[in-house]
């Protein structure tokens, strides 16, 4: 993998290596001099006099600023947080240490909404969308003082089920109705899972106040699996003992999403497989949480599949289509701004509007960070291997202030 990653930044090098540019020959002061020479005197002085004085671009027009920006609590939107700071950075602003202020999706949007956070890069679409819709002392709603900017990584989102490969095989349960449904499955299940003896399939979820545990219990809910239930708790330690049954054939469910290098623990086709939903929630909101209906996985009609093969969702193969039910719409990894932030620094605006990342590089990153390396580090090689489209963002920004 790092190999390969390695391969990969050197090529970035080499197609983004800066060239200097030319700053004029004897050919430019000859143009020049001939002008000069035939253009009456007075004229020329008069050109002079009338043509207006380009304002000169201000390479930071964030001078002066201090900016708090925050990120969420899941390790996978450090790197992320970290390249944006650094990004202000060369724009002049004095940009706050995200992790100083680490919040759950829960507060973040509160806490913007106040002013007392100005923006991340954190949020999640469309399942955020219910933190919008919460109501604030004075009767406005969150989402009246933030604004939604740029296109980070749309669809970048992907978010799903994995089981444990050897299990699902043994069972036949490809899908979670299906698990729900075989008592014989959800026996062998119960017994190893996190309340074994329960008569239950107790799955991995999410930490409350992710979003996602609201999105899985209306998803249980919606499909009526009154045979599963969802463990809410710290993610790493579900995790960590997610791949552990996953690794030794033990029964499991847990959920997951890139980017992220869980997906280099838990391999679908591997020792998981993807498995399906067969109804896809929609916007009815069975749980009649606030905000729920923009829990709703549908989008256009044709949310909640993804074109994975049957050989790491196997679900796959009873699609005609042949895509995979995998429950999850796509989500957009988006910036979320204060209103009067935004207003008052145009620049931070249109650069928020300009960062555009690749998936499979915030994946790498993410792999990488797993290993050990700072997320600030990370960042900080990120923008020296893509200078050239790090310096298009910056252009844009400062000529919007």
């Amino acid at each position: 993998m790092k190999t390969k990653r390695l391969t990969k930044l050197l090529l970035l090098l080499a197609a983004f290596a800066l060239f200097a540019a030319a700053c004029g020959g004897d050919d430019d002061d000859d143009a020049t001099a001939t002008a000069e020479t035939e253009a009456p005197a007075a004229t020329t002085e008069a050109m002079v006099e009338e043509e207006p004085m380009e304002e000169a671009m201000s390479m930071t027009p964030g001078d002066g600023v201090s900016v708090t920006m925050g990120r969420a609590d899941w390790t996978t939107g450090y790197f992320q947080a970290e390249l944006y700071r650094q990004l202000l950075t060369e724009l002049g602003y004095t940009v706050s240490d995200p992790a100083e202020l680490e919040l759950g999706p829960n507060n973040g949007y509160v806490a913007m909404a106040a002013g007392d956070m100005d923006f991340w890069v954190n949020s999640w679409y469309p399942g955020h969308k219910a933190w919008l819709a919460g109501e604030l002392p004075d009767g406005s709603l969150v989402g009246d003082h933030l604004t939604v900017l740029g296109e980070e990584m749309i669809a970048g989102g992907l978010q799903g089920f994995l089981v444990t490969k050897s299990f699902a095989d043994e069972f036949g349960v490809y899908t979670l109705d299906a698990l729900n449904s075989n008592a014989d499955a959800i026996a062998a299940f119960d017994a190893t899972d996190p309340v074994p003896g329960n008569g239950i399939a107790d799955i991995f979820g999410c930490p409350e106040s992710w979003t996602c545990d609201n999105i899985i219990t209306a998803q249980i809910a919606f499909s009526g699996w009154e045979n599963i239930t969802q463990t809410i708790a710290g993610y790493d330690a579900m995790f960590v003992q997610a791949v552990d049954n996953a690794n030794a054939g033990i029964p499991m469910v847990a959920y997951t999403w890139t980017p992220s290098a869980y997906i280099t623990e838990l391999r679908p086709g591997d020792n998981v497989y993807w498995i399906g939903v067969d109804n896809i929630l929609d916007d009815s909101n069975p749980t009649g949480i606030e905000g729920g209906e923009q829990y709703d996985q549908t989008g256009d009609g044709t949310g909640g599949y993804a074109a994975i093969g049957a050989d790491q969702c196997p679900a796959a193969a009873d699609n005609a289509d042949g895509l995979c039910p995998i429950g999850w719409i796509a989500a957009d990894i988006l910036a979320t701004a204060n209103n009067d932030f935004i207003d008052a620094n145009p620049a931070a605006k249109a650069l928020l509007e300009a960062v555009k990342l690749s998936v499979i590089e915030v994946s790498l990153a993410n792999v990488d960070q797993e290993a050990g390396a700072a997320p600030g580090d990370l960042a900080t090689a990120w923008i020296a291997e893509n200078r050239a489209t790090v310096d298009a963002w910056l252009e844009a920004a400062r000529a919007a202030a």
